[in-house]
């Protein structure tokens, strides 16, 4: 959303702190893919559904966008203990074939203290669904109008920022550890080889009988 409440509008600076962690690890590319940017309409017709000659302009360049990429950050505010609306309505697009065998992380805020806590947790099976599985750290920022500037600095002394630094560290280590091995892994064996995307009808993961 582009409006409060809460004042300021958070998700910006938590993007800030969140591209300069990726930033300090060194060999990063990221692109930024922002609901409020983006401006999709609310799902009528996923990214699948179309021929692949008829396919919305704005749809293609994000699929391939998405496709291109070897592991996810999800950002989430929280809203009645769920994630981001906007969020989901990105990823309800598109089906598990553009995400799969990649490894996801969440990141979670809010200005209160859970930090987003329920809505990382609801988040996780719903990217575990979409087959990009989330590493079991995740970064939680409580009070974020506290915690950050309006840049995504840290507040507080050194200590706070080395505090906050080795946080956000633990879980996208994780990520990037795990990114390298899919990617080197999907280099070698064809993963859609033993695990076939579904194209037909949700029915072909039906168990047999």
């Amino acid at each position: 959303r582009t409006s409060g409440p809460p004042s300021p509008v958070l998700g910006p600076r938590v993007l800030r702190f969140v591209q300069s962690a990726l930033d300090r690890r060194g060999g990063v590319q990221t692109s930024v893919v922002d609901p409020r940017v983006l401006a999709l309409p609310l799902l009528e017709k996923p990214h699948f559904a179309y021929a692949p000659s008829r396919v919305p302009d704005n749809l293609r360049e994000l699929h391939e966008v998405l496709s291109a990429a070897d592991a996810y950050v999800m950002v989430t505010p929280e809203y009645n203990h769920a994630p981001s609306p906007g969020l989901l309505n990105v990823l309800n697009h598109f089906g598990s074939s553009v995400f799969s065998f990649k490894p996801s992380a969440i990141v979670s805020y809010s200005a209160g203290q859970w930090g987003g806590t329920r809505a990382a947790l609801a988040l996780r099976p719903i990217l575990s669904e979409l087959g990009c599985l989330p590493v079991s750290a995740m970064c939680h920022i409580p009070k974020a109008q506290e915690a950050l500037d309006a840049d995504g600095a840290v507040t507080g002394d050194e200590q706070a920022v080395a505090r906050w630094d080795a946080y956000a560290d633990r879980c996208f280590s994780q990520l990037e550890w795990w990114s390298a091995a899919a990617k080197s892994h999907r280099q070698r064996i064809d993963p859609a080889t033993g695990s076939p995307p579904f194209l037909a009808a949700p029915s072909q993961r039906n168990a047999p009988g």
